[in-house]
């Protein structure tokens, strides 16, 4: 049964109610449900304070921040090493270009160098020779293209006297004249060193002696001992070359 009053003012009051069972319809109606007092189990995991109560969530936190941690170092260390790739490709192909330039340059620039003979002049000092050694012999011509390189007389007080005379032929070989009053075998041994005979051959209607040098590569020499003279044409032209400076000999 419920009253109703008015105050000073002649308002209606608010109803009150003398019910009991108001107000316990609200706490039996939160009893009555379960789930008003369960936690979601998900947002007990996310929540850290929940995560640090619980061992199994804080160990599965540290390995995913292990395996992230790991895989930024990875990418890290990866494109370092790709950068330094890079860079070693990049030193090796401009190593490459700037061989190639060299190259190409010394292709292009470069000229075989000439051997210049250095020519001297013979006639003079043949002369003088001839005068106190009349069997002393130089080429009268010289051939075309050939140019006495070296001469040395050795006057009579320097026994024996002895005549030299080196020359370079156009193919630009050696062809030498050794002449001296000694004719045994000490002269030849001395200018030739050890020899073998290798035939004959006449130039001018004279027989010299063939031999090929031992102790030198490519050499041969011409022979003529008479008149109290040997003569020798030595070189590495070749009979066929030594011959026809023999030929010239006056």
């Amino acid at each position: 049964m419920s009253t109703t009053g008015q105050g000073p003012s002649g308002d209606s009051a608010p109803a009150q109610t003398d019910d009991p069972r108001a107000a316990t319809d609200a706490p039996r109606a939160v009893a009555e449900d379960p789930r008003a007092g369960t936690q979601d189990p998900t947002a007990a995991a996310e929540d850290p304070r929940v995560a640090a109560e619980d061992p199994r969530v804080a160990a599965e936190a540290r390995e995913k921040a292990r395996a992230r941690a790991e895989a930024i170092t990875y990418r890290e260390q990866n494109r370092k090493d790709r950068a330094k790739a890079r860079t070693l490709t990049n030193m090796v192909w401009a190593l490459l270009a700037c061989f190639v330039v060299v190259a190409f340059l010394m292709i292009v620039t470069w000229r075989p160098k000439e051997e210049k003979v250095r020519a001297v002049e013979y006639t003079a000092q043949l002369q003088d020779a001839r005068k106190v050694a009349p069997w002393v012999r130089g080429p009268e011509p010289m051939p075309a293209g050939w140019a006495a390189t070296s001469v040395e007389f050795r006057a009579p007080e320097r026994q024996p006297i002895t005549w030299h005379l080196g020359v370079v032929t156009d193919a630009k070989k050696y062809v030498g004249l050794e002449q001296s009053n000694v004719t045994g075998g000490e002269f030849p041994a001395d200018k030739l060193g050890r020899t073998t005979d290798d035939g004959t051959s006449t130039v001018g209607g004279v027989t010299w002696q063939r031999k090929v040098l031992l102790d030198r590569t490519e050499e041969n020499a011409l022979v003529l001992v008479g008149s109290g003279v040997t003569t020798i044409v030595t070189g590495n032209a070749g009979y066929p070359a030594l011959e026809a400076f023999a030929s010239t000999l006056r």
